[in-house]
């Protein structure tokens, strides 16, 4: 059997993520642009923290550079163009509208009681009454947020009660009864499924063997090759109900288990059939990864677990998490992808009224060099990072090495 180096594997992963392409030999940046990128992806994660700009942008501006955040907005919230909307897939997402019936098993769960603490709460007295309450109201008005239900004279035992009418609202939302429309300053806006869901969405609902079976395939091809597990990891699903499915993939030769080059030795791997080209062009070495970019704490690459320590020695930590006196290398960490490796880490913050970019921290990994060509190309991502903020300065208040963070300033 074939042992596949380990280059190649990072050269697939990369590609099948779109985190190769040269700077500034992206796709031209338009809202089509960003629709690719989202569904080759499967999904875009949402955050709501904005250290710098919020997850989902910057999962985009990786792998495009400079956008606008207008035509990712309008990809979820124009009706004329509603080709993303919020749902569940490895966590809160952007999805494409296309698959929107995988989401309709997990709403079938919530209305028959079977999923999360809803099953405990609709049962209380007066929750469903309060339930169709609101979704009659925004029948008759349109589209409201959490706050249009606030009641500042009857804050308790009232059904415009903030607290359990943002329940009642997440209930309908989980259900399906509800969708988000809208954002504005990134309050959510919900209205009936029927007046946000575009005419051509696919409604049919799949069961849950196929559901599941449908994400585990879409996991492996957007990864690339990975664990036994990861094809499971990437939607967020148990590994008690993707492994199964993923021995029933390989036995059918939909997956396919390879030998590749691991940090730490040779181990079996997986990847789709489909990739399996793609594998052999990055062995042949036609995929080389070029590009030099900053991924968010939630980016995709992340999201097969432990593959950045199997295939890169690179053990990604999310510190915002973590009480400061126990983080290692900061709050809001983004780790620096330069040329298919992982070099460093730094911690942006953007200071908005005065334009100023602050790198909190910037690390260089233990093992990188600190070529002229690493200055070069973390410059000038440094650079698009600040066009696309609208940011006019830049502060480094630490770098380790001292001499990486130097060099950098030097170019600005």
């Amino acid at each position: 059997m074939t042992t596949y180096p380990l280059n190649a594997l990072r050269a697939l992963a990369l590609h099948t993520t779109l985190l190769d392409t040269p700077n500034g030999g992206e796709l031209p940046a338009g809202r089509d642009s960003v629709y690719e990128i989202a569904n080759q992806l499967g999904a875009v994660q949402i955050d709501t923290l904005q250290m710098v700009s919020r997850a989902h942008y910057l999962t985009i501006w990786s792998r495009l550079g400079s956008y606008n955040r207008a035509d990712f907005d309008a990809l979820a919230f124009d009706p004329a163009d509603r080709r993303l909307f919020e749902g569940w897939y490895h966590a809160a997402c952007f999805i494409p509208t296309h698959e929107y019936r995988y989401q309709t098993p997990r709403f079938r769960r919530v209305r028959e009681d079977g999923h999360s603490w809803y099953a405990r709460w609709i049962h209380e007295p007066g929750n469903r009454d309060m339930v169709q309450a609101v979704i009659e109201r925004i029948r008759a008005e349109g589209g409201l947020r959490t706050k249009d239900f606030e009641n500042p004279e009857h804050k308790r035992g009232s059904w415009w009660d903030w607290k359990p009418a943002k329940v009642a609202l997440e209930y309908a939302y989980a259900y399906g009864e509800l969708m988000v429309s809208s954002r504005p300053a990134f309050h959510r806006v919900y209205d009936l499924t029927e007046r946000v869901l575009p005419a051509w969405a696919d409604r049919t609902e799949p069961t849950a063997e196929e559901r599941n079976r449908f994400f585990v395939e879409r996991g492996a091809k957007a990864m690339g090759v990975g664990l036994h597990r990861n094809p499971g990891d990437y939607t967020w699903m148990n590994i008690t109900t993707s492994r199964p499915i993923v021995r029933e993939l390989l036995k059918e030769g939909t997956l396919l288990e390879i030998q590749g080059e691991t940090v730490t030795g040779v181990q079996p791997l997986v990847i789709h059939r489909d990739n399996l080209p793609l594998l052999e062009k990055a062995a042949s070495g036609e995929l080389m990864p070029q590009r030099t970019t900053f991924l968010n704490p939630w980016d995709n690459f992340w999201w097969p677990q432990d593959r950045d320590e199997v295939l890169w020695g690179f053990k990604h930590l999310i510190e915002v998490y973590v009480p400061e006196p126990k983080r290692i290398y900061g709050y809001y960490l983004m780790p620096i992808l330069h040329r298919g490796n992982l070099v460093g880490r730094l911690d942006p913050k953007l200071e908005r009224k005065t334009g100023l970019l602050r790198l909190r921290a910037l690390h260089l990994e233990p093992g990188a060099p600190l070529t002229n060509e690493l200055v070069t190309d973390v410059a000038a991502a440094l650079k698009d990072f600040m066009t696309f903020h609208e940011a006019t300065n830049l502060h480094i208040e630490r770098s380790e090495p001292g001499a990486f963070g130097e060099a950098l300033m030097k170019r600005f």
